[in-house]
C-alpha cells in the first residue's frame, strides 16, 4: 500500500468513524465523553464557583465552546487521524531501510499486559508534552500560534479547548509520532487521552478541590481496575461484588491519605495552572512558568515550578492581549501574517 492510499484510507476511516461516533452513543465513545466531562466541570463552575463574581458564562465562553468541535474533531478528521499514519510509516520505514530493524513489528511493548503500555504511554506523553509546551514558548514563531490559549482572560473549563490549529499539527505529530513507534494503539492513546482531557478541563475550570478530595478520586480509579480487574490486571483473580467495593472503597481511602498531601507536587492543579496564565512571569522566568499539561513533576524536576500564592484573582493573558483577535478566523490565521 502506498503512502496516498494510507492517507485515503486513514481519512475516509475516521470520517466514518466520526459520523458512527455522534449518531451511536455509548461508553466507548469519545464524542459523548468529552460532552459529558465538559458538563461535569460546568456543572462545578456553577455550583461551587472558586471565583464567586466571575460569570457563569464567563467572556469568550461559546467561542471556546466550539474550539472543543474544532480542534478535537474537525481537524483531526484531516491532520490527527490521516497525516499521522503516512508519517508513522514513512518513519518506520526510514528505520528499516537504514538498519533492517521493524520498530513497530519488533517492540517489546507488545507482549506486555496493557496496564504497563498504558502507564508507560501517558507518562511518555505527558512528558514529550511538557517539553513541547516549552517549545511553544521558546520559539518565536510558535509563541504567536500559543498565544491564542494565553489569550483567555476570564478562566474556565472550556480554556482548555482554545489553542490555535497550528498546536494540533505540532502537538500531535511530536507526540503521537513516538507512542505509534512505541506500539501504543488507537484504543489505548483513547483511554489516555480520556484521563488527560478531564485533568485539562480541571486545570482549567472555575473550580478548586481539597487535595484530599483529588487523591481520594485516583485511588478510586485505582482501585476500580483492581477490584474490577480492567487493563490485563489480575491481582485479586474472580472475586464477588462485595469483594470488589471493599477494594475500591479502601483504595479510596487510601488515595485520600497517602496522594493527598503529594497531589499538588505530582500532577497540576487550577492554583498552578492560572500561573501559567498569568498576564506577567516572574523576571527570573521570562518564557513562562508551571508548563505541566497532567503532571506537574515536570516542573519541579527541571526549576519552571511557580505558585507564590492561590493565583485565584490575577490577571489573565499576556502584554498586547487587548489588541489580540477576538474572533475564531482572525485568531486562527494569527501567526502568519505580521501586523
Amino acid at each position: 500500500m502506498n503512502y496516498w492510499e494510507i492517507f485515503v484510507n486513514a481519512y475516509s476511516g475516521y470520517a466514518r468513524y466520526l459520523w458512527y461516533e455522534v449518531t451511536h452513543p455509548s461508553w466507548g465513545n469519545y464524542f459523548y465523553w468529552l460532552l459529558l466531562v465538559s458538563a461535569f466541570f460546568f456543572a462545578l463552575e456553577i455550583f461551587a464557583p472558586w471565583r464567586e463574581k466571575q460569570s457563569k458564562f464567563r467572556k469568550d465562553f461559546w467561542l471556546d465552546f466550539f474550539y472543543m468541535f474544532f480542534n478535537f474533531f474537525l481537524f483531526s478528521l484531516i491532520i490527527y487521524a490521516a497525516a499521522s499514519k503516512v508519517i508513522v510509516q514513512l518513519l518506520n520505514n526510514a528505520i528499516f531501510n537504514v538498519t533492517a530493524f521493524d520498530l513497530q513489528a519488533s517492540n517489546p511493548m507488545q507482549t506486555w499486559p496493557m496496564w504497563a503500555v498504558l502507564l508507560t504511554g501517558f507518562v511518555v506523553r505527558d512528558f514529550v508534552q511538557w517539553w513541547i509546551h516549552r517549545l511553544l514558548h521558546r520559539v518565536a514563531f510558535l509563541w504567536e500560534f500559543h498565544k491564542v490559549h494565553h489569550s483567555v482572560e476570564e478562566m474556565g473549563f472550556a480554556a482548555h479547548l482554545r489553542y490555535h490549529w497550528m498546536e494540533n499539527v505540532v502537538y500531535r505529530t511530536l507526540e503521537y509520532i513516538p507512542l505509534a513507534l512505541l506500539g501504543i494503539g488507537l484504543y489505548d492513546f483513547f483511554i489516555i487521552h480520556i484521563f488527560t482531557l478531564a485533568v485539562g478541563h480541571y486545570n482549567h475550570s472555575n473550580f478548586v478541590a481539597p487535595s484530599w478530595i483529588s487523591g481520594g478520586l485516583i485511588g478510586t480509579l485505582i482501585g476500580i481496575v483492581i477490584g474490577v480487574g480492567l487493563f490485563d490486571v489480575s491481582l485479586l483473580g474472580e472475586v464477588d461484588l462485595i469483594v470488589s467495593l471493599g477494594v475500591v472503597l479502601g483504595c479510596a481511602i487510601l488515595g485520600a491519605l497517602a496522594l493527598g498531601p503529594v497531589m499538588k507536587v505530582v500532577f497540576n492543579s487550577p492554583e498552578m495552572h492560572i500561573w501559567h496564565h498569568a498576564y506577567e512571569w516572574p523576571d527570573s522566568h521570562p518564557h513562562g512558568i508551571n508548563f505541566g499539561l497532567t503532571l506537574a513533576i515536570w516542573d519541579y524536576i527541571f526549576g519552571t515550578a511557580h505558585m507564590p500564592d492561590s493565583g485565584r484573582d490575577i490577571r489573565l493573558g499576556f502584554p498586547g492581549v487587548e489588541e489580540f483577535p477576538q474572533d475564531f478566523i482572525k485568531q486562527n490565521t494569527h501567526g502568519f501574517v505580521k501586523k
